[in-house]
């Protein structure tokens, strides 16, 4: 278990536990991923690594592939506060066994764990609200953008059609920070406009918020 919280760790090993009623699971708790590829390394029996996207030392997605390289064989599951479609998009096409969201119930966390061990690959099980959203990589296909989460914020507030001073409003931030958000939001999209970020970011599979219909 990967995480940088360990309120989370403590919270989800517990979760853990009921994996395998008949049998006792060990779960060993890294705080980052440095400590996590060691114990990898001296622990070769692991069954499965529940992975974290947002970590202090690197990005889930580049731990995905360390993991992969070093361990081939064991099976990675990404875990993220939310199914943002690039990110699912780049964990599976990457190697990642699995997708789970933090805001998912217990029941179907160690679902999706079992699924894994059984060597299925376990997808959100809202990945349907994405309809143009393809899970199958193709050669030629563009590289799905990957967001940080204040920016993936920006982002939101975006399809909202909020203006640069709503967005830092909202987010508590100046409007310089917030333009330097757009920008890079724009860069990842290819987009020569908000207007065009937006329509690309909807191609992804990104959704207006709820309140805003």
């Amino acid at each position: 278990m990967v995480d940088d919280h360990a309120l989370v760790r403590e919270g989800l090993s517990q979760v853990l536990k009921g994996l395998d009623p008949a049998e006792p699971t060990e779960v060993m708790q890294a705080p980052n991923c440095a400590q996590a590829f060691e114990l990898a390394q001296v622990h070769p029996d692991l069954d499965l690594v529940l992975l974290d996207y947002h970590l202090p030392d690197m990005n889930g997605l580049a731990a995905l592939a360390i993991f992969g390289k070093n361990h081939p064989e064991l099976p990675v599951v990404m875990l993220s506060g939310s199914a943002n479609p690039s990110v699912v998009h780049q964990a599976l096409t990457q190697g990642a066994a699995g997708f789970v969201t933090k805001s998912g119930m217990s029941d179907e966390l160690l679902d999706a764990l079992r699924r894994v061990l059984a060597g299925e690959i376990y997808r959100p099980a809202d990945s349907t609200a994405f309809p143009d959203f393809s899970w199958t990589s193709t050669a030629d296909q563009q590289p799905a953008p990957v967001f940080s989460q204040r920016q993936l914020e920006v982002l939101q507030l975006l399809l909202d059609g909020c203006t640069n001073r709503e967005m830092g409003a909202r987010l508590f931030v100046g409007e310089e920070t917030i333009k330097t958000h757009v920008a890079a939001i724009m860069r990842a999209f290819n987009a020569k406009t908000r207007t065009q970020a937006a329509t690309e970011a909807a191609r992804w599979g990104y959704r207006k918020s709820s309140s805003t219909g």
